[in-house]
């Protein structure tokens, strides 16, 4: 009897000790799979910052949106730095400014034989993640590349294949360049070649959704390892237009209102041709119609995207994967919308330069926190990096600053301005140039004919920009001028030298 009692201790002893091991195991890998944070990074194109609801400035629903921002942290002045897609989306993936990464205007085939693409040889942002062991995917529009031109037509190509050796190390691919059916969108996946497009007939916010959501519950060999984090980029077409390619079931919260409840914002002047800036040619004169025929539809376009985002985020959090993610919530630019009888982006105002920036992370960012941290398009790259401490390999050439200590524990020297840029193609010391701080918006545009103008706003006491006080500031103009100079001759930008030689 003692004996057997005796093996039953034993047994017993292993049981517990092997279970023991086990959860000790468990523990660890656990630990080690929370060490390196996912991350996905979201932004809808054309969608400005007037138009988070959470915000209180245009009338627009988003649910999803404003439970994250209560969620995590708000950043207020996130600056899209040239507000227009190619160039925004460089300065992304390489940290880099137009001028140090080529791509100076939007890619298509006018803009070929400039070489205005992402460029092989500059380490991006993909590159270093991959390099410190994570998977990367991105899923929707790229506009990167500029297609050759076909001999001998006039036809300006815009969409664009990526060749495999040119995707800087995203291993999952469900993307194209830029094509704006949204209701019929095409995509190449993972190894497809030129010619094996994949054309679907749905919506293609919620086509994207639901390819992420098995991106994020079903790991395999073609999408991602579980074993490693994943860095997700997911740039969502809509609310680009054509305002009107949006499913009817979103407007339903629009489709009452009037013009005068939907554009609220004091600046709206549909009536003007905006002949103060004929001389800007990447401002969208003489179409402030499409405000007054599709305001309703391009809130309801954000209504959508912000339902497909929280699709996206609940299966996050059904995997178990919310408290460990960080999440990013911005755009590469806004929407004019008939401010300024303007509409699109690519100017200096609010509207097009003011982009949304939510981040959350539970595990490190409190929630329900709002910051007046400016933050360049330059400088995502560095701080996602450092943020997840991915800095093995970060190129040491890049413009922009990691803000990682500033918004997880409030530390280190907060920027206080950001840069703007208008540049024609091929020409990188032409166009525009200015400064975004706290308070004032300060742009000097040189235009075709060297003519010089300038621009200066007090965006406290006049926040809808109605007032250039140029001539009416002097102290303010000096100041900010100075800066701008100064901030130019750091980032060598050869602007600088053509404005000089006009003094």
């Amino acid at each position: 009897m003692k004996i057997i009692f005796k093996y039953i201790l034993i047994t017993l002893s292993l049981i517990v000790l092997i279970y023991c091991v086990n959860f000790i195991q468990k523990e660890t890998v656990n630990k080690n799979e929370q060490t390196q944070p996912n991350i996905l990074f979201i932004f809808p194109d054309q969608f400005r910052n007037a138009a988070v609801g959470i915000n209180n400035q245009d009338p627009v629903y988003t649910p999803n949106l404003d439970k994250l921002a209560k969620e995590g942290m708000v950043i207020s002045n996130a600056i899209s730095n040239y507000p227009l897609c190619s160039p925004y989306r460089g300065m992304l993936m390489t940290g880099k400014l137009p001028y140090n990464n080529s791509i100076l205007s939007n890619s298509n085939s006018k803009r070929y034989k400039y070489n205005n693409s992402w460029q092989k040889d500059d380490i991006s942002i993909s590159d270093v993640l991959v390099n410190n062991g994570y998977d990367a995917g991105y899923v929707g529009k790229l506009h990167l590349m500029s297609p050759p031109p076909i001999k001998g037509k006039d036809t300006v190509l815009w969409d664009a294949y990526q060749p495999k050796e040119l995707r800087h190390g995203f291993n999952f691919w469900y993307a194209y360049g830029t094509f704006d059916q949204h209701n019929n969108p095409h995509y190449w996946i993972n190894d497809a070649n030129e010619e094996e497009i994949t054309y679907v007939n749905e919506w293609s916010p919620k086509h994207e959704a639901d390819v992420i959501i098995d991106y994020i519950k079903h790991p395999s060999t073609k999408t991602r390892s579980k074993d490693k984090p994943f860095a997700l980029f997911w740039s969502v077409n809509p609310p680009h237009p054509p305002y009107q390619y949006v499913p009817e079931k979103y407007l339903k919260h629009y489709k009452d209102k009037s013009l005068d409840e939907l554009l609220v914002r004091q600046n709206v002047d549909l009536n003007t041709d905006a002949k103060d800036l004929t001389f800007h040619s990447g401002a969208t004169r003489k179409r402030t119609y499409l405000a007054k025929e599709h305001v309703k539809n391009h809130f309801a376009m954000i209504t959508g995207v912000d339902e497909q985002i929280g699709r996206v985020l609940k299966a996050l959090k059904d995997e178990g994967l919310e408290e460990n993610t960080i999440v990013v919530i911005t755009s590469d630019h806004g929407e004019m919308m008939g401010s300024h009888g303007l509409m699109s982006k690519n100017v200096w105002f609010e509207e097009a330069i003011n982009v949304p920036f939510i981040i959350k992370w539970p595990k490190k960012i409190k929630g329900n926190q709002k910051s007046d941290l400016i933050v360049s398009a330059t400088d995502i790259m560095p701080t996602l990096l450092n943020m997840v401490e991915a800095t093995e390999g970060i190129p040491t050439n890049i413009d922009g600053k990691d803000l990682s200590s500033i918004i997880l524990v409030d530390k280190g020297d907060k920027p206080t301005s950001a840069l703007y840029y208008f540049i024609l193609e091929g020409k990188p010391e032409s166009g525009h140039r200015g400064i975004r701080t706290h308070r004032h918006t300060y742009v000097i545009t040189i235009d075709k004919k060297n003519v010089e103008r300038k621009f200066l706003y007090d965006n406290k006491k006049d926040p809808y920009q109605k007032t250039n006080l140029i001539g009416k500031a002097d102290n303010t103009e000096k100041r900010l001028h100075a800066e701008l100079l100064k901030n130019l001759r750091e980032k060598k930008d050869p602007w600088l030298e053509k404005y000089q030689n006009l003094e």
